[in-house]
């Protein structure tokens, strides 16, 4: 399992020279990780991982759903009732099944976190599956392989959270009580809280009142407490907000309307028309919020949540089974633009699971909305493909300065430094074929790759200031 020092660049000569240049200026940079979902209470705690099965199988969706596409039941992976509760067993099924990851980005970010964290040196398979569990459980036991302890090795400059509204951010509030360095900062996600589809919402909603002081029984109110917990999470170093929704549509209502919405949500009288309104409604509101208080906008829709209804019900959420579904962005987000969109103090970083718009919807928004950013290819098409598709169909019209460099998006600890490893690579190839084009020449394609491959991230995030 020895990882290749060209892997990903040009096959051509000329080119991958070029690649190999820019990478070399590039790969030891700081990793800057402005928008991902690994667990706070690692940075708060610092405990010891448990085992192999727990650190890099059973949390990990790209790996539970290629073996449950494959036959793999939830319970051989430790998932739901009655499942397998032997660490070994569950380690050992996935070395059994570990070569349908071949050609796939899982398999580059594996390889890379057995080999670069870990030590190994042979290919995970069934015959060498518990000598690799055996190596992989005395690393965990040592301190140099806890959470913190990582994030050093690893070159982790800065590194983001995704945190409930409702969150009070115990485990960061204990990061910076501590005298460790890392900086953790939250993130501040209110979909719990705006999402009326979401289970619970209605106990989210009094539960908003309730730490806030605001009366969430009226539109006001309700606006107000998200002002306040905006307010707490920038005091804990939060400089983004992050929106998960179905859809990418705004609404720009009147404040009359607005509130009788808010009062059929609130009452439970609304249907799927006005949840979808009011959630269009409520990216303007925080578009509006942003202006005021400089936090940064993220906007990721377009992913069918749940899809099995079996699995969600049976396993719970976050299993595998989000599914990518089209979605378009000129229309919908026309409100929010014409109500905000030409202030410079908002920035509203845009993704999507829908490549078809990168050409024909977000690369042009990009190119002309002073307020607009285009985020990195995410989830599905975070990998050497996905950022070459990005980059040649998003550059021509948006150039690289509408983007924002590459953030990891992930909840796998171990996987950050092959991801960020395969996003500079990926970037090298592209910029070394402009060179060897002359489309760039050589001294603007390094200063380009330090920047997609730090410091747009740390511009896009507002993380210097």
């Amino acid at each position: 399992m020895v990882l290749h020092p060209d892997r990903l660049f040009p096959a051509d000569p000329a080119t991958r020279r070029v690649a190999r240049q820019l990478f070399a200026a590039v790969g030891d940079l700081p990793i800057t990780s402005p928008h991902g979902h690994t667990d706070p209470r690692w940075w708060g705690e610092n405990p010891a991982f448990a085992n192999p099965a727990e650190l890099l199988v059973i949390p990990d969706h790209y790996v539970v759903r290629m073996l449950i596409s494959q036959g793999v039941p939830f319970e051989a992976l430790g998932i739901g009732e009655g499942a397998e509760t032997d660490p070994r067993a569950i380690w050992r099924c996935f070395a059994a099944h570990y070569h349908l990851f071949q050609g796939t980005p899982s398999r580059l970010w594996l390889d890379h976190a057995l080999s670069h964290v870990f030590g190994l040196d042979t290919r995970l398979a069934p015959d060498n599956a518990d000598a690799a569990y055996d190596r992989i459980a005395d690393c965990l036991a040592r301190p140099e392989f806890r959470p913190r302890a990582l994030y050093d090795r690893f070159g982790i400059e800065t590194i983001a959270t995704t945190d409930s509204a409702l969150d009070d951010l115990h485990w960061h509030r204990m990061v910076r009580d501590s005298d460790w360095t890392g900086q953790v900062l939250p993130t501040y996600r209110p979909d719990g809280v705006v999402d009326p589809e979401t289970p619970g919402f209605a106990a989210a909603l009094d539960r908003l009142g309730e730490i806030t002081g605001c009366d969430t029984a009226t539109w006001q109110g309700y606006l107000d407490a998200h002002r306040q917990r905006r307010a707490f999470f920038r005091d804990m170093g939060a400089t983004a907000t992050d929106h998960g929704h179905p859809t990418p549509r705004t609404a720009d209502l009147p404040p009359s309307e607005a509130g009788a919405l808010f009062d059929r949500i609130r009452t439970g009288r609304a249907g799927p028309e006005d949840a979808e309104l009011f959630r269009a409604q409520m990216l303007t509101e925080m578009a509006r919020m942003s202006v005021d208080d400089g936090l940064v906008m993220q906007l990721h829709p377009g992913s069918f949540r749940n899809h099995s209804a079996a699995v969600l019900s049976r396993y719970g959420r976050d299993r595998g089974f989000d599914i990518p579904q089209p979605v378009s962005f000129t229309a919908a987000l026309k409100p929010l633009l014409d109500a905000v969109g030409m202030d410079a103090r908002l920035r509203l970083i845009l993704f999507t699971l829908d490549e078809t718009t990168y050409s024909r919807e977000l690369a042009p928004l990009a190119g002309a909305w002073p307020s607009l950013r285009l985020g990195p290819p995410w989830w599905f098409h975070d990998s050497v493909e996905g950022i070459r598709r990005f980059r040649q169909q998003a550059t021509e019209t948006a150039g690289f300065f509408n983007t924002v460099g590459f953030n990891d998006d992930t909840r796998a600890l171990c996987s950050i430094p092959a991801r960020h490893d395969l996003s500079r690579r990926a970037d090298c190839a592209f910029l070394a074929e402009l060179v060897v084009t002359h489309r760039l020449d050589e001294t603007e394609a390094h200063g380009l790759a330090r920047l997609l491959a730090r410091d747009l991230a740390r511009e896009g995030y507002r993380l210097d200031g």
